[in-house]
């Protein structure tokens, strides 16, 4: 519970506590024992009463009197006539005390009800203040064109130094820094600095992170905000917390601005099913104004980050806003091993952790990726009690994060764990044999919490920028070699290769129509993938080609699934004896690694290269 939560139960439970008080009191005050004046003249005479106090009220005839008894018990008895009370008392031989009549309290009379208006009155102002301030500005309701923009001051903590594996667009940021810390060094020669720096790239390869980096080596402010803090239900909020935001980083000039996600407020205008003037273009002119209204040497510059830069409006692309773009690419091994380093430094490893290794086996991860890798090696330690991380655990979590976590507890009968074996026996054929698509990390008939009945990683060695067809053609043959695999040795198939299926669809049609590496259809992009709506720009559209070619499309992504199946399961067919032994070993360890793998392969009179001759002559007899 936040604090004004908790202020304003304190303040509710002390007004009931003390409406509670007083009416505990009133009724206290105005309850009778039942004590009667008859009651009294029989104590009296039975001499059972050692005092009686009388106390009579503001007119002077009623009131009440407090009698005590010898045995300690007291009793009030209201009446309506205290001097009669008093007389038939003294009868008695006792004489009652009599106190004086109680005067009205000015202060109870008059200032205590103004008293108690004025402090209901703050308790109110205190209760709507604290929840209107509860969480952020937002819930404060005249403050809705505020921006939600957070700042913070640069103060070194985070530098280019925590940023590893992006050399280059380091350099290119160290320019700003640079403007930034010496604004003068540049526009003494009539230099402009650029007033907008674009990131774009993948998720997770650091973009927020860097526009952090730059903030925290130039020591400046740094006014960070999502796209999506801008635009709210209300007309005209999302242009006015684009004013402010900018009146605000002017006052704190030289400054940093960035904006995460941009692509939520500044996508291409006229898109999808909204109107031309809805909220999010609104905000969208405001941004493209203030943008544009800097002076030369204000100091302000404006950092975005997005993975949707083909989806941006191209006014804010344009030199005068985003003048810089830099793209942010996954890392290669040298950055990898960087990565890995910086996020290893407060993690005890030990001394088979080979950094330089699980750099090489993880192609295509982003710096999250890696992150997240060490993380999951580093809780795996420590559920077994360890003060360290082993490469083994590494290994462990290489599998839980490309693949899922294995279930090792789930019953699965025998026939379908001799299914499994062989689907994957096939992979892991194709992996080893085929040249530009191996070689294989693990081969497994564990489930996963993917929903896979099992698993062959393969394990990519080396960096590759683009696709080649034949490596492309090769991926294809591999997604296959499951299906075919059950078709040989059980002469029947199962649902269980239908991701392969798809994913071998989709990769032919890419190569027809997207990369033109199909010989009869020809080198032209067919591909309208980038203007669905939403995604893209219309919101009705019609394909760019006619339905003849569609069906030549479809024919020529069926010619290229059909060649790929038939000469992957002439590899298959060569190598049965090895998709026996794969399958057997399997249902014996449920898991392979890559070396009892490759040792099903081996005879002493094979070359080393006598698996990629193989292939090449399967291929050329086919």
């Amino acid at each position: 519970m936040n604090k004004s939560g908790k202020g304003f139960n304190v303040y509710f439970v002390a007004i009931i506590g003390l409406l509670l008080l007083t009416v505990w009191i009133g009724t206290f005050q105005n309850q009778s024992d039942d004590y009667t004046k008859q009651e009294l003249a029989t104590d009296l005479e039975n001499e059972r009463i050692a005092s009686v106090v009388i106390q009579p009220n503001e007119a002077g005839e009623t009131g009440s009197v407090q009698v005590e008894f010898k045995d300690g018990d007291e009793k009030i008895l209201y009446v309506t006539d205290v001097s009669q009370i008093e007389s038939m008392v003294q009868e008695y031989d006792i004489d009652p005390i009599v106190r004086d009549i109680p005067r009205e309290s000015w202060f109870l009379t008059y200032m205590l009800p103004v008293l108690v208006v004025l402090i209901a009155g703050v308790f109110i102002f205190v209760l709507i203040n604290s929840q209107s301030s509860a969480g952020n500005s937002s819930g404060k309701m005249m403050n809705f064109g505020k921006s939600r923009a957070k700042l913070s001051i640069g103060n070194g903590k985070i530098g280019l130094k925590d940023v590893a594996g992006l050399k280059e667009e380091k350099e290119e940021l160290e320019e700003i820094i640079e403007f930034l810390k010496e604004p003068a060094k540049f526009t003494k020669v009539g230099a402009r600095i650029p007033k907008g720096v674009l990131l774009e790239g993948a998720p997770g390869t650091g973009k927020t992170l860097l526009a952090k980096a730059v903030a925290g080596e130039a020591n400046v402010p740094f006014f960070s905000i999502s796209g999506s803090d801008f635009v709210e239900m209300f007309v005209g909020v999302g242009a006015s917390r684009v004013r402010d935001l900018f009146a605000e980083a002017k006052k704190n000039a030289p400054c940093i601005i960035f904006i995460d996600e941009i692509d939520a407020v500044a996508r291409r205008r006229g898109t999808g099913m909204g109107g031309g003037h809805d909220e999010r273009e609104q905000t969208l002119n405001q941004l493209l104004v203030e943008m544009d209204g800097f002076g030369v040497n204000e100091g302000i510059i404006v950092m975005a980050a997005t993975n949707r830069v083909d989806i941006l409006d191209p006014a804010i692309l344009r030199p005068g806003r985003f003048d810089r773009k830099i793209t942010v690419t996954p890392p290669d091994v040298g950055g990898r091993e960087e990565i890995l380093k910086v996020h290893a430094r407060n993690k005890p490893l030990g001394d088979d952790v080979n950094l330089e290794q699980v750099a090489q086996t993880t192609a295509g991860f982003t710096g999250a990726d890696l992150e997240n890798l060490l993380n999951e090696a580093a809780i795996t330690a420590a559920m077994e009690n360890r003060a360290y991380v082993k490469q083994e655990d590494i290994k462990s979590a290489f599998i839980k994060v490309g693949i899922g976590a294995e279930k090792k507890s789930r019953i699965i009968s025998e026939k379908e764990k001799k299914i499994t074996a062989y689907h994957e026996a096939g992979h892991a054929i194709l992996f080893h044999v085929l040249p530009d698509v191996g070689p294989v990390y693990t081969v497994s008939i564990i489930p996963t919490g993917l929903g896979a009945a099992g698993y062959t990683m393969p394990l990519p060695e080396k960096d590759e920028m683009f696709l080649t067809k034949g490596k492309m053609l090769q991926d294809i043959m591999v997604s296959l070699g499951g299906r075919i695999a059950e078709e040989i040795i059980f002469d029947d198939i199962t649902t269980g290769a239908s991701s392969d299926i798809k994913k071998a669809t989709k990769e032919a049609r890419r190569m027809v129509t997207r990369y033109g590496m199909s010989n009869n259809i020809g080198v032209v992009n067919y591909d309208d993938d980038d203007d669905e709506v939403f995604i893209g720009r219309d919101l009705a559209h019609t394909r760019s080609y006619s339905e003849s070619v569609a069906g030549e499309i479809d024919k020529e992504v069926k010619t290229i699934i059909d060649d790929c199946y038939k000469k992957a399961k002439a590899i298959i067919m060569e190598h049965e004896d090895v998709l026996h032994k794969c399958a057997d070993l399997l249902l014996k360890k449920e898991k392979i690694t890559r070396d009892e793998f490759e040792a099903l392969f081996k005879k002493p009179e094979q070359p080393e290269d006598f698996f990629k001759d193989s292939y090449t002559q399967t291929i050329e007899n086919i």
